[in-house]
């Protein structure tokens, strides 16, 4: 069985950091590109983060210089690294292998930024 668990999630005051992990079991995520999504109330799920098999992190360009994403694939895990908070950042967290034929999304981890 496949399971994907984000952790270190919490409550962060703007201008903190936080790093989010995603520890993959029942399945290698070596071959495969990674991603982490977030989804705010309201709002639909957004990207921000991709990293390739290789190891190459692709931000989105509104998030670039804040976000990055890193993985070990020892340990089966991808991170999600977050700079600078803000308000907005404010959403529920998610990874997935990202491949269209494995449909595998973790349960999410919840970041709130707030003073």
């Amino acid at each position: 069985q496949v399971r994907l668990v984000e952790s270190g999630g919490g409550l962060v005051q703007p201008g903190g950091s936080l790093r989010l992990s995603c520890a993959a079991s029942g399945i290698s995520i070596a071959p495969y590109a990674m991603a982490w999504h977030r989804q705010a109330p309201g709002k639909d799920r957004e990207p921000v983060g991709t990293i390739g098999s290789r190891g190459t992190p692709v931000i989105p360009g509104s998030l670039e210089g804040r976000f990055t994403v890193s993985r070990d694939n020892s340990k089966n895990t991808i991170y999600l690294q977050m700079n600078n908070l803000k308000p907005e950042d404010t959403a529920v967290y998610y990874c997935n292998v990202e491949n269209p034929y494995l449909d595998y999304w973790g349960q999410g981890t919840q970041v709130t930024v707030s003073s």
